[in-house]
């Protein structure tokens, strides 16, 4: 039954790549399902993941949060969105952290 849940979470990885990829981005649930599946019934899997993760820590990380039994959804994805922006938009055009401090800020107790 191992082999047939991490050939079924291979597949679902392979897809949830190719998905990711593309715009829209709806591979990433299907990529952290096969993730889940794929670790949770293989030990070498689960030793290259840690292993992993000790040399890629900050790109590991938000994976490592949506493997959880209680994902964080929303904070991972804004933190993959300040990143992003952060790697790719100039300086003078980035406006995520600004949207957020405008629309999310914390109301004063009065």
């Amino acid at each position: 039954m191992r082999g047939v849940t991490v050939v079924a979470g291979s597949i679902l990885i392979a897809i949830g790549f190719v998905g990711a990829l593309l715009p829209g981005h709806l591979g990433v649930p299907v990529l952290v399902v096969g993730l889940v599946m794929v670790l949770r019934s293989s030990h070498q899997a689960r030793r290259q993941f840690i292993g992993l993760q000790r040399r890629h820590p900050k790109i590991v990380f938000p994976i490592r949060r949506l493997l959880r039994r209680e994902p964080e959804v929303f904070p991972v994805a804004w933190q993959q969105v300040l990143r992003m922006e952060r790697t790719v938009v100039p300086r003078r055009w980035r406006g995520a952290r600004a949207l957020r401090r405008r629309f999310f800020r914390k109301r004063r107790a009065t």
